[in-house]
């Protein structure tokens, strides 16, 4: 009796301690932050990744930064380009074999780091250093998505980024170099009569304007994406901005006096021979192509205008940590909404044969409009300010800018600055 006890207890014994350690087998679990000194998204990852050390003993985090840290850009591009990646936003994330984009919030983004570790930390995972030191392996899809229901997946880490892109693409739209252009080219139309060659005619100078601006896009989104994330870079997008932004609203309150961002006295003799040789075509054939040759040359002299904004857009863009598919579909959303006035203005022209037109003074409000609206993003790239990290924050921008042309344009008033006859002569 006492032998069969004892057995009882050595087996009781034996299965405990097999037991304590089939549960204490946990595995270390490596996770590689890269980050940006001043990147607010990721002192909030930074500060939710030292909760979890606290809470998971076998995590080993190991921290890189990037804006400063020449070598450890190259660690993340080199981490990344493994997984067919490119290291274009931070914070970025590696563990086991995927990457974890952006940062929402604790609840969002922090859960599902926070069930990966978990995972690992029971079956084991790869340490993401070796995916430098092997074959690339099938890349995992990105998580920085939460699902909501009746809306679905919601991307967290750049739930503004839409809202940008419709925002800055009005205020771009609202061009008037662009404006002179059409304006020049549909009142010479007027004269024919005939509102289906405005609307032929107009509608294939939007178009081509909007590929050209497209390609144009493409070509900063591209040069962007090579350079990386280095912050040197947002710097010098962000004091070349500023420039554009200072000139445009020198031109509210000085037009055309020194440095201007307009079309060229020089380059207008060219471009007004140009329409008249398109209108001169007889065949519809040869004033399309006169057209297409027309928006290609006088789009070549807008960017002149404009540069400020497709540059600071494409920055912004590869900072965000977005698929290829989702850059170029970034881009046809600002084009698309860029061209929107421009069209408006060929259907107004057509229906109302030129009854419309655009004031010096209205040309002024627009250049002071995209001046401030450069101004507060070259802001948020130099100073690295959470400016743009929500839609309420992306709206109550354009808001503050809105309200605050409106303030100038009445002080200006006021004061007798405004006077009737700039207010009331075309451009």
């Amino acid at each position: 009796m006492k032998k069969s006890a004892a057995f009882i207890i050595m087996l009781f014994v034996c299965l405990s301690t097999l037991s304590t350690d089939t549960v204490s087998a946990a595995h270390d679990v490596h996770v590689y932050l890269f980050w940006g000194d001043g990147c607010p998204h990721c002192a909030r990852e930074k500060a939710f990744l030292e909760q979890l050390e606290g809470n998971y003993p076998e995590l080993r985090i190991h921290y890189h930064e990037v804006y400063y840290n020449r070598s450890n850009y190259e660690l993340f591009s080199k981490m990344a380009a493994a997984l067919g990646e490119h290291a274009s936003g931070v914070p970025a994330t590696f563990i086991d074999d995927g990457i974890v984009f952006g940062y929402g919030d604790d609840s969002t983004t922090g859960r599902v780091i926070e069930e990966k570790l978990k995972a690992c930390i029971e079956n084991g995972c790869r340490d993401p250093i070796t995916l430098i030191s092997s074959q690339p392996i099938q890349k995992n899809e990105t998580e920085t998505v939460i699902a909501i229901p009746v809306i679905g997946s919601v991307d967290v880490s750049k739930a503004s980024l839409p809202v940008l892109t419709v925002i800055l693409g009005a205020v771009d739209g609202f061009n008037p170099c662009a404006f002179f252009v059409l304006f020049f080219l549909l009142s010479m139309l007027v004269y024919a009569k005939s509102r289906r060659r405005m609307l032929l005619i107009g509608g294939t100078f939007v178009f081509f304007s909007g590929l050209v601006y497209f390609l144009f896009m493409t070509a900063w989104l591209n040069l962007f994406m090579i350079v990386g994330g280095m912050q040197l870079i947002s710097m010098i997008v962000g004091a070349v901005a500023l420039v554009f932004a200072l000139i445009n609203i020198k031109d509210f309150f000085f037009f055309k006096k020194g440095v201007s961002l307009s079309i060229p006295d020089g380059a207008k003799p060219r471009l007004f021979e140009g329409m008249r040789a398109m209108l001169r075509q007889s065949s519809v054939a040869s004033m399309m192509f006169g057209t297409v040759v027309l928006a290609v040359t006088a789009n070549t002299y807008e960017l002149l205008c404009t540069a400020g904004f497709p540059m600071i857009f494409t920055r912004i863009l590869t900072l965000s940590g977005l698929t290829k598919v989702q850059y170029y579909s970034y881009l046809i959303l600002y084009n698309a909404v860029y061209i929107t006035p421009l069209l408006f203005i060929v259907l107004v022209f057509t229906f109302t044969l030129g009854a419309h037109k655009l004031s010096a003074f209205q040309g002024q409000v627009l250049k002071l409009i995209s001046g401030l609206m450069l101004l507060s993003m070259s802001l948020v790239l130099l100073m690295r300010l959470p400016l743009l990290n929500t839609v309420f924050l992306s709206l109550a921008t354009i808001i503050a800018i809105i309200l605050l042309t409106i303030v100038i344009i009445i002080v200006r008033k006021t004061i007798g600055k405004g006077g009737n006859k700039d207010e009331n002569r075309q451009l």
